[in-house]
């Protein structure tokens, strides 16, 4: 077990089956009160490192709708990808990627950022529409009298008389 928030690529490569199971336990500091749980495992395949597992944990988000401060809890599963090497340098052309296909390109780098892994996956989890819960209606409603707009060009419509045709 690993709680460094770098993984290096050697110790990946030393590990039997290439395998490393990495487990963090901490605080993302750029995010309001939030706290992660993570358990990956890291496999080396030849040109590639899988990083797969599951990161839960909770935050600080203020709601979109009443402003008030609120706790949002989540669990997000992990699926990346990283070439050890350049992709450009073996795909010089133009290359169309497929679902399934982004990977994350080291340049050569010798480790693998974590920490940086968790904050990005954290954020992309994030709902659009922040909202403390299903009974907020703060901002949501106003009154008959605020929707009331009284236009005196208006005032013609409110005494015309219809007759509906006979037939």
């Amino acid at each position: 077990m690993h709680n460094d928030k770098v993984v290096l690529i050697e110790d990946i490569e030393r590990e039997p089956d290439k395998t490393l199971q990495y487990k963090f336990e901490g605080k993302i500091s750029e995010l309001e009160d939030c706290t992660v749980d993570a358990e990956l495992e890291i496999k080396s395949l030849g040109d590639f490192i899988e990083v797969k597992g599951e990161v839960s944990g909770s935050l600080k988000l203020e709601c979109d709708r009443c402003l008030n401060k609120y706790d949002y809890d989540f669990d997000i599963d992990i699926d990346e990808t990283y070439a050890k090497r350049s992709l450009y340098d073996e795909y010089s052309q133009e290359l169309e990627l497929q679902s399934g296909q982004f990977t994350t390109d080291l340049n050569g780098a010798k480790e693998i950022d974590i920490y940086d892994l968790l904050y990005q996956s954290v954020i992309l989890a994030l709902p659009n529409k922040k909202v403390c819960g299903i009974n907020c209606n703060e901002g949501l409603f106003v009154s008959d009298e605020d929707m009331e707009v009284h236009d005196e060009r208006m005032d013609v419509f409110k005494n015309i008389k219809i007759n509906p045709k006979n037939n």
